[in-house]
C-alpha cells in the first residue's frame, strides 16, 4: 500500500463499543418522573414504560440508512408525543443530555485502539474520526473527550454536525479537511461495508473493514482486518 498521510476511524464497534446501559438509564429515568409529571399534569408512566416507548423505538434512527442526518431533537420530540407525553423542549433537552450520558459512562474504548492511534501520532500521521451519530453534536464531543479518543486525534467529525450520513461524500471531504489530508492519501477504518468500505473508496481513499466488533462479516473481496492492532501492517 502506498504511504498515507491520514486515518479516519468509525467511531462505534471500530474505536469504541456499548453495551445498551439499560439499568442507567432506568435510574435517570426514574430521576426525571416527578418532573414529568408536573410538565404533563397527569401521573408519568413508570421508567420501563418510558424506555420502551420513547427510547428503544429511537434506535431505529441511530443505524438509519438514509443519507440525510435527522434533526434528532425533532425525532425525540415527536417519538415522547407519540407516547403520549407532550414536554417543553427545555426539559426534553435536560433528558437527552442526562440519557446521553448514561451512554458516555457506557462506552468502551477498544483495547489497541489508545495503542494504534498513539502509533500513529508518533509516526507523523493525522488521525480523525469520521461517524454517523445523530445526536447533538455538543454531546458526541463530551463523549469523545470523556473517553479520552479526542485528545489522541486530529479532527472529529460526526454527521449531525454536517447534515449528511455515510455514504454521503459531504461527512468523508468534512473529516478530510479536518485533519488536512486527500481520499488520494488517506486510509479509512471502519466495521461496515457501505459505510466504511464503499463510501470511502468511491471518494477515492483506501480502506478496511475492522471485523473485531463488526455485526456481520465482510464479503469475499472486502479487505478486512482481524482488529485495530493489524492496521500498522497496512501503512
Amino acid at each position: 500500500m502506498p504511504s498515507v498521510d491520514g486515518v479516519l476511524f468509525d467511531y462505534g464497534r471500530t474505536l469504541v463499543t456499548f453495551a445498551y446501559p439499560t439499568d442507567d438509564l432506568l435510574r435517570v429515568l426514574n430521576q426525571f418522573r416527578p418532573r414529568i409529571e408536573a410538565a404533563l399534569g397527569v401521573p408519568a408512566p413508570e421508567a420501563e414504560t418510558i424506555l420502551h416507548d420513547v427510547l428503544l423505538p429511537l434506535e431505529a434512527f441511530i443505524g438509519s440508512m438514509s443519507e440525510d442526518e435527522v434533526d434528532y431533537m425533532h425525532v425525540y420530540r415527536e417519538t415522547w408525543q407519540r407516547a403520549g407525553m407532550r414536554l417543553p423542549d427545555d426539559l426534553l433537552h435536560e433528558i437527552l443530555d442526562a440519557e446521553q450520558r448514561c451512554w458516555d459512562r457506557a462506552a468502551r474504548v477498544d483495547p489497541d485502539a489508545a495503542t494504534v492511534l498513539a502509533w500513529l501520532g508518533e509516526c507523523g500521521i493525522k488521525r480523525g474520526v469520521c461517524s454517523n451519530a445523530p445526536f447533538p453534536p455538543e454531546m458526541m464531543r463530551r463523549q469523545v473527550e470523556s473517553n479520552g479518543i479526542a485528545e489522541l486525534v486530529d479532527g472529529v467529525v460526526f454527521s449531525s454536525e454536517v447534515g449528511r450520513r455515510k455514504p454521503a461524500p459531504e461527512v468523508y471531504l468534512a473529516a478530510l479537511e479536518a485533519i488536512g489530508t486527500t481520499a488520494e492519501k488517506t486510509l479509512f477504518a471502519g466495521d461496515r461495508v457501505r459505510e466504511d468500505y464503499e463510501g470511502p473508496v468511491a471518494l477515492g481513499m483506501r480502506a478496511v473493514v475492522v471485523t473485531a466488533h463488526a455485526e456481520e462479516p465482510p464479503p469475499d473481496g472486502i479487505p478486512a482486518i482481524a482488529s485495530l492492532a493489524e492496521l500498522p501492517l497496512l501503512l
